[in-house]
């Protein structure tokens, strides 16, 4: 019994074990000259290195005088021995020569699959494996019917053209899988299809309703004038702009002419109606002229201040003072925006004369205060009541020296009629550079020489501030 480790119930007597492997014998020999016993297959491999002498007693030995040793081999074989798969759990004992009798059906006994699939395992193993996991074993496909080995009926699942299956794009249809692709090019509900315009993909349940918005989607013009390729995106255009029957407004439409023709008529209408158009033109440039002195009043109030107080800063001073001097200049009076004594009050304004005006012409700088008409004037008090202050800044640096501003100040006379409440528009010629007298305000002729502003920084970085404040007493109601 070759390859076997032998597992005995009780301990064999001595002459039962081999010299050579100290194991007990198998298939044992006797060399007849000397008595000794060893193992068939241990005393081949001793003998095949080229020793010819007992390995015992070293004598030399013949092969003709080495036999095997039956009444040894039987003693052997009969004693008691265990399965040599007992530490695996097999429980069966009983004589050596019954061992391969017992493997032959032992559980715990590896053997090969008789599949041939190169797989070995235990015996107790194997109906598990011949049923479920040889790659060998014979399986019928529960769908077409056809027989296969294990490996191939695993490639074959999945595959199977007579396996019942659902819809992949999940439309809920199910039929056999030769069935599928057909399905899926021309019946199936949910397959994607490209629209035939936009090219873009839809389902198939949805691509309807989609060509109802597509922008791609070919339109006839509504006035049916027969232009090629209108799309639904390009028709609002198409209408508006570019078909030639469409009723289009005058282009004068703005101004007021309400003709309306098709474009192709636009032309002949713009001839015939030239005297009309220019009429309604020139309505229109004067209906934006007083709209836009409107507006600049109002930004004027809007940006001027409330509280009594202008600030007013003149730039490029010597350059204007010069166009004053030789008359260049269009207007030889400056004005400051607009401002109000307080809130709801009297909407005032400051104009200056660089070269001076009447008395003051050619040697000074004129000052004057000029009452506008305003928004409240309805609720004031007339004539103009409350004193007013001009003041000329001097610009020097308040850390070196103290500042000797120029100031005038002055009461309204009431029988003034520069005080009086203006009359709406009465000064809206004042900025084309008119110089009559009725148009000035009240102020000084003579507010500050040339020679003296020149003494300290009343002029500095080629500008001047002039300030003025209106000194409003508040009325103690009883």
């Amino acid at each position: 019994m070759p390859g076997l480790d032998l597992k005995f119930l009780e301990r064999p007597r001595r002459k039962f074990y081999c010299p050579l492997c100290e194991k007990p014998m198998r298939e044992p020999v006797q060399v007849s000259t000397c008595g000794h016993r060893f193992c068939d297959t241990c005393l081949q491999e001793y003998l095949s290195e080229g020793v010819f002498t007992c390995p015992e007693d070293q004598l030399p030995l013949d092969y003709a005088k080495i036999f095997p040793d039956l009444e040894l081999e039987q003693q052997i074989l009969s004693l008691p021995i265990r399965c040599i798969h007992s530490e695996e759990g097999c429980r069966w004992t009983a004589q050596n020569k019954l061992l391969q009798a017992h493997l032959s059906v032992c559980e715990f006994n590896v053997v090969s699959c008789p599949n041939r699939c190169s797989v070995k395992l235990l015996r107790r193993e194997l109906p598990e494996h011949l049923q479920h996991d040889c790659a060998k074993r014979k399986l019928h496909c529960d769908h077409c019917g056809e027989q296969f080995t294990g490996e191939a009926y695993e490639n074959h699942q999945g595959v199977c053209p007579e396996e019942s299956v659902y819809c992949e794009n999940k439309c809920g249809a199910r039929m056999v899988r030769r069935l599928l692709a057909q399905h899926s090019v021309s019946e199936c509900l949910k397959r994607k299809l490209p629209c035939r315009y936009c090219k873009k993909e839809f389902l198939y349940d949805t691509i309807q309703n989609h060509q109802q918005q597509c922008p791609r989607f070919p339109m006839q013009c509504p006035n049916r004038c027969g232009t090629p390729g209108i799309t639904r995106d390009t028709l609002m255009a198409h209408v508006k702009e570019g078909c030639s029957t469409a009723m289009v407004l005058c282009p004068f439409k703005e101004a007021g002419c309400k003709h309306r023709s098709p474009k192709t008529g636009v032309a002949r209408h713009l001839e015939e109606a030239a005297p009309t158009h220019l009429s309604l033109l020139c309505g229109l440039v004067n209906r934006q002229r007083l709209e836009l002195r409107d507006l600049r009043r109002r930004m004027e109030e809007l940006s001027g201040s409330r509280d009594g107080t202008l600030l007013w800063k003149l730039t490029d001073f010597s350059q204007r003072l010069q166009e004053a001097k030789t008359r260049t200049s269009g207007c030889l009076e400056l004005f400051s925006p607009a401002f109000y004594s307080h809130n709801y009050g009297y909407r005032l304004q400051v104009s200056a004369f660089l070269n001076g005006n009447g008395s003051g012409e050619d040697t000074h700088m004129s000052v004057y205060l000029r009452v506008l008409p305003g928004e409240y004037d309805g609720l004031l008090e007339w004539p103009f009541p409350y004193r007013v202050s001009f003041s000329l800044l001097d610009q020097c640096d308040p850390a070196l020296t103290k500042p000797q501003h120029i100031t005038e100040t002055f009461s309204p006379d009431p029988t003034w009629k520069n005080f009086q409440r203006p009359r709406p528009g009465a000064l809206g010629s004042i900025r084309g550079g008119c110089l009559d007298e009725s148009m000035l305000g009240f102020g000084y002729p003579k507010f500050i020489s040339h020679e003296e502003m020149k003494k300290r920084n009343y002029i500095r970085d080629n500008a001047v501030f002039i300030k003025a404040s209106i000194d409003v007493v508040q009325k103690i109601l009883n």
